[in-house]
């Protein structure tokens, strides 16, 4: 039975797929995207999400473990230092996951992942559609709405002056 066994086992035994996770996640860490199956990056992104989250705090204990998993030092280097710097404030949620379409041969779903803070295309686009802190969908209470009522009395005032 197969009770409580919720990671995909990628039809491999569990050297090789411990070997492939670990090479995805050194390729992802040296490229911030690769393209692979969408099984593969769903693993993946389980596999290196916990990962990321050790190298935000840079300590001895915390390379040490990240190397046991990654076995490639230059790999750990490139995590603790660029990828940690851009991810440093994120509480979560380090990389993302875009279908692509099926492959050619085998009609295989495809997909890219990829670090969130390394695609300038998107973070370009959400720093300048925010406009300045959280939106809430309540009355006209706020700085929008008291900006709005001075200008309405503004334009009042002045129409009565002609």
């Amino acid at each position: 039975m197969r009770h409580g066994k919720k990671f995909n086992h990628l039809g491999r035994k569990v050297g090789h797929r411990k070997a492939l996770l670990r090479n995805l996640a050194i390729s992802l860490i040296e490229y911030k995207r690769i393209n692979t199956t969408l099984a593969k990056a769903k693993a993946l992104r389980v596999f290196v999400e916990p990962i990321v989250t050790k190298a935000k705090t840079d300590s001895t204990h915390n390379r040490r473990v990240v190397f046991s998993y990654l076995q490639n030092k230059e790999a750990v280097k490139e995590l603790f230092g660029d990828v940690a710097k851009r991810i440093g404030d994120r509480p979560g949620g380090y990389v993302r996951i875009i279908k692509t379409g099926t492959r050619k041969g085998d009609a295989a779903e495809m997909a890219m992942i990829e670090f969130v803070d390394f695609n300038e295309v998107y973070t370009a686009g959400s720093e300048a559609s925010k406009g300045g802190g959280r939106r809430r969908r309540r009355g006209g209470k706020g700085k929008g709405a008291k900006a709005a009522a001075a200008a309405t009395t503004t334009a009042a005032a002045s129409q009565e002056e002609e």
